[in-house]
Order: structure tokens, then C-alpha cells, then sequence
């Protein structure tokens, strides 16, 4: 059964109420949402992707908290005022993601988009002593660029918004212990790659582990050089495959557009 949100929700009259640019966040925002019901990021109805409204930096874009990934469209997704704590069931928002998203949007100016999932090899390597190792150059990528928080249960209080900024920083990627992993991006596009890459790099480093083998980490210098070279690899197609993942999604299910 469809729920109420989808059901409340007509195409023609959101579009009509929202700027282009406002649309086209919420047409990236939700094939974010079916990018991770397809690579099984999806956590039933729960964790969540958010996108600050262009042209309305203290508003948000999220999704309806009682819809699956696969359900999410441009039309449906739930606009958020990130300065009202007075969240409640009939703003079809769960606290968490009002907390964890209002929180580090509010800091983070810089920032656009959060991605946050519950994916089990990042669970693993955040509770991990030294985190995520340089063992492979996917892992590379992510030299100095992530933060720890540790686990105070549920984020529903509002107070831990402050303590999960500071344990982020200028960084693009918290590693949650005991709990996930949030990534970040000007671009909803930057925000899921680094999903993707980081779930990629914990997997492997626990399979690397589990083989029980001695490993070869790079030297300090490699790394840096490594990260200089990242800069000038990715410069002017640093988003040349977004296009390609709305492809795929219009082939699998075209109305996360609607």
C-alpha cells in the first residue's frame, strides 16, 4: 500500500511551486536515494540523504521517513527548515536525520549534501583502533580527509549535533563508531562517489585483514604525492559519470524524476 506521503504528493503542482534549481536537487537528491537501494546501501526505511535547497541555505531536502529508497522521487521529498528543533511526525521527518543533517548543514556551509548509511564493512572499520589504512588506492583517496565520532546512542539529541561538527572538521567523511558512515559533497554526485569509494576500500581492507597476510602500506611521501595527484587527475571531468548513473537509473526505474 502506497503510502499517504506519496499519495499527498502531485507532480504538476511541486514543480510548479519550486525554482528550476530547486528541481534539479531534487531530481539528483532523489536518484541518490535509488542509487542506494541499488547497491543495497538501504537500510529498510531508515538512514537518510540530504541536500541543502539551492538559493535557501538554512532550508533542506530529505526524504518522507516512512518511505523505501526505491519510493523516493523529486516530488516527494520533504523540505525542512534546519533552524526549527520542534520536530514532529506530522513534518514525515525522523529526529535522527533532522539531527545528524540540520546539524553538520548548519556548520558546514561549505557543504551541500550529506549521505549517511549504515553500510557493515564502514561499521567495522570505524570501530577499528587506527580506522580506515592506506591499503589500497581507493583507501588512498581518503588520507586526512576523515573524522571519528564516538557512539552516544540514538542521535536524537540535539546536543551531539555540536560534538559530531567538531569531530568532522573541515573533512569530507565521519566515520560513526559502532553506528556508520556520513559523507559529504558541494554535489549530491560528490557525496554518493564517496560513498561508494569508501564502502569499497572497508570492504577490502576486511577481506585483507581476514587473509590473515602481512600487508605493505605506502610511504608518507607516496601518499602526499598521491594526493597531489588526485587534484590534477579529476580536474574538469570530476563529474562526467552523473549523467551515466541517471542513465542507468532511467533504464531501471525513471520515476525517481517525477
Amino acid at each position: 500500500m502506497t503510502t499517504n506521503v506519496v499519495q499527498l504528493r502531485d507532480v504538476a503542482s511541486v514543480r510548479e511551486g519550486v525554482s528550476d534549481a530547486e528541481w534539479q536537487a531534487r531530481v539528483d537528491l532523489a536518484a541518490a536515494y535509488r542509487l542506494a537501494h541499488e547497491y543495497r546501501w538501504a537500510d529498510s526505511i531508515y538512514n537518510h540523504i540530504s541536500m541543502r535547497v539551492p538559493d535557501e541555505p538554512d532550508f533542506f531536502l530529505i526524504k518522507a521517513h516512512e518511505l523505501l529508497y526505491n519510493e523516493v522521487s523529486a516530488s516527494n521529498l520533504v523540505k525542512v527548515d534546519m533552524r526549527n528543533d520542534d520536530v514532529d511526525e506530522a513534518m514525515h521527518v525522523n529526529r535522527p536525520g533532522f539531527t545528524l543533517h540540520g546539524g553538520l548543514l548548519s556548520v558546514r556551509k561549505d557543504v551541500n549534501c550529506f549521505y549517511h548509511t549504515h553500510i557493515p564493512a564502514c561499521i567495522a572499520v570505524a570501530n577499528q583502533k587506527e580506522g580506515l589504512l592506506p591499503v589500497s588506492q581507493t583507501a588512498m583517496t581518503f588520507t586526512d580527509e576523515i573524522g571519528y565520532h564516538d557512539y552516544e546512542g540514538i542521535t536524537e539529541n540535539l546536543e551531539e549535533r555540536e560534538r559530531m561538527a567538531a569531530n568532522l572538521g573541515d573533512r569530507k567523511v565521519l566515520l560513526m563508531r559502532n553506528h556508520g558512515v556520513v559523507t559529504s559533497g558541494k554535489t549530491v554526485r560528490d557525496a554518493f562517489i564517496l560513498m561508494r569509494d569508501i564502502a569499497d576500500a572497508c570492504e577490502l581492507q576486511l577481506r585483507l585483514q581476514a587473509s590473515g597476510a602481512e600487508f605493505v602500506l605506502p610511504s608518507a611521501a607516496v601518499l602526499k604525492s598521491y594526493t597531489e595527484q588526485r587534484k590534477t587527475h579529476n580536474a574538469g571531468r570530476g563529474s562526467a559519470d552523473w549523467p551515466g548513473f541517471l542513465r542507468r537509473l532511467d533504464q531501471i526505474d525513471p520515476s525517481y524524476r517525477d
